[in-house]
């Protein structure tokens, strides 16, 4: 018997038509949301998650607007620029997007973003407040991951959740979004030995690892939800998850596919995150 899939295009679109119902709601009052996204280089593949972030925006009737700057862009003049969004009235998200190139501190950077329009929730300032569980912008993709389990039904409190995985943008939050839902949660990463003992025990199996199809039938316990984060491409350069989908499908109660899992989530969260940023400005 196969497993539940859960689907992230048909729960993002849930999501995305709300949030564009809050985007109507927003523009009769005379507001309309905008996103400001900075692209520095000619990075393709970050020029490509740049364009369907714009479409996404226009599609429910957001302002979305592309600051493209030059790979030699200095770090001073890219964080000029970012002041200057900080300041402007008609811009309530500002996202910079990642890899930068090399002579340029990303953490100086996504610092200098304002907090109240910082909707990729990374500045020090938003991940300390979510530490702490205050209210903040949550970190696009972990937040999507947790709609994905919420609209699946699917429970947390009181379940063991293993993160394979521990960066700054998926990993880490990933474990304290879930710790707040009452999770148990157990860290592992590329140092773990006998990595395979600890994913069995996974009720939540979290796979963030950036590594093709690494987790196998191996690392998964029988009924166990498996959401694969990864975004890879295989030696026949098919584009494939963290998991090994034919081998844990059948194992796993539910599991997330890629594509169509949690990568249209990202995208869907930062709508949500960015009209958010909008409703904030009309309650201060």
């Amino acid at each position: 018997m196969s497993s539940a899939i859960i689907n992230g295009k048909e729960i993002g679109q849930e999501i995305r038509n709300a949030v564009a119902e809050r985007v109507t709601r927003l523009k009769e009052r005379g507001l309309t949301p905008g996103l400001a996204v900075v692209l520095v280089g000619d990075n393709q593949a970050s020029a490509t998650y740049v364009r369907n972030k714009q479409k996404s925006c226009e599609a429910i009737g957001m302002f979305s607007e592309l600051i493209k700057l030059p790979e030699e862009t200095t770090q001073e003049e890219l964080l000029a620029q970012i002041e200057l969004l900080n300041q402007r009235e008609d811009i309530h998200g500002i996202l910079v997007q990642l890899p930068l190139p090399k002579h340029i501190d990303e953490d100086t950077v996504i610092a200098t973003i304002a907090v109240e329009k910082d909707v990729d929730g990374f500045s020090p300032v938003s991940v300390g407040k979510m530490m702490l569980g205050q209210e903040t912008f949550l970190p696009c993709t972990p937040f999507g991951v947790m709609k994905l389990l919420e609209y699946s039904g699917i429970e947390i409190a009181g379940k063991h959740a293993v993160i394979v995985g521990r960066s700054h943008i998926v990993g880490k939050p990933m474990g304290q979004l879930l710790l707040q839902k009452d999770a148990t949660v157990t860290y592992t990463h590329s140092k773990t030995p006998d990595l395979p003992s600890f994913t069995r025990q996974a009720d939540i199996l979290i796979a963030a690892v950036g590594r093709a199809n690494f987790i196998t039938k191996e690392h998964v316990k029988e009924g166990a939800v498996v959401i694969d984060v990864g975004i890879n491409r295989d030696d026949n350069n098919k584009l494939c998850g963290d998991v090994n989908f034919a081998e844990v499908d059948g194992i796993a109660s539910h599991i997330t596919p890629v594509p169509g899992g949690v990568g249209p989530m990202t995208i869907t969260m930062l709508l949500f995150n960015t009209v958010q940023a909008a409703e904030n400005t009309l309650v201060q």
